[in-house]
């Protein structure tokens, strides 16, 4: 594996390192496409922002210093500047807008939220058997990726569905047959699979198995150590072989316009 196109910043609030120890780390593992993926600012029309994003404040700098890397690294790596974003329905035009102005050169869908963060009922990571919720989500994911912006779609099975199995099986497996009618790729996340989290989630991989829906990885890196994660490569290709899933290996980079 050569490749990994989740990587966060500091900016977050809720990673750490420096862009450099990444980048090296990253090299030193064999990685040599390198995506940075930061979360997508947002202010809301109040005038608040979103707290687990990267600040207004900073874009210019995070564009700015990978840049510079960029350039630093070249031969040695191919580094993409880029943001990790979901899709609100209200918010969308505005961020992807915002995006392409700064010169964002690729987007990954990661769904954390339904209609945002203002409404933490909806975090798709929390607990819930809601019938309602869960096709939501689904609905968010796949209006997200017809919208032909987004490279693949991060930690898919971040829904952290309890109720009737059914009614799960039959959402993800919509999700999933969306995902490859659109040729857009499934993530299996390792910081998923390196800090024992709830996914990658077995239900979820063995329906996109068998739909055969392309599959990609994504370190999901929050810290330099992550920007070089092999460890958990056996676990992902464990996945991989047991649900018989169709892993493409490095995604299809879909260009901002």
């Amino acid at each position: 594996m050569n490749y990994n196109y989740h990587t966060h910043t500091a900016r977050c609030g809720h990673a750490s390192g420096t862009e450099r120890r990444y980048i090296e780390n990253a090299l030193a593992a064999g990685i040599t496409e390198i995506g940075f993926s930061e979360h997508v600012p947002l202010r809301f029309p109040d005038g608040h922002e979103s707290g687990y994003r990267l600040p207004m404040a900073l874009t210019r700098d995070y564009m700015d210093t990978l840049s510079a890397l960029r350039e630093e690294y070249r031969g040695r790596a191919n580094i993409l500047i880029g943001f990790e974003m979901e899709y609100y329905p209200l918010y969308f035009k505005d961020m992807l807008a915002f995006v392409k102005e700064l010169g964002a050169e690729y987007l990954i869908i990661g769904q954390h939220f339904i209609d945002n963060e203002a409404m933490p009922q909806h975090a798709t990571y929390t607990p819930c058997d809601n019938e309602r919720s869960l096709n939501e989500y689904v609905n968010c994911i796949i209006d997200g990726i017809k919208a032909g912006v987004f490279t693949y779609i991060a930690h898919p099975d971040v829904f952290s569905f309890t109720g009737d199995v059914a009614l799960y099986e039959r959402e993800m497996t919509r999700l999933c047959e969306a995902a490859k009618e659109l040729d857009i790729p499934l993530e299996i996340n390792f910081l998923g699979i390196r800090t024992n989290r709830r996914y990658p989630s077995e239900r979820f991989w063995e329906i996109a198995g068998k739909i055969g829906t392309p599959v990609t990885f994504g370190l999901d890196a929050h810290d330099e150590l992550g920007a070089a994660d092999m460890a958990s490569l056996p676990r992902a290709m464990e996945l991989v072989n047991k649900y018989h899933l169709n892993y493409i290996g490095a995604p299809k980079i879909v260009p901002l316009q």
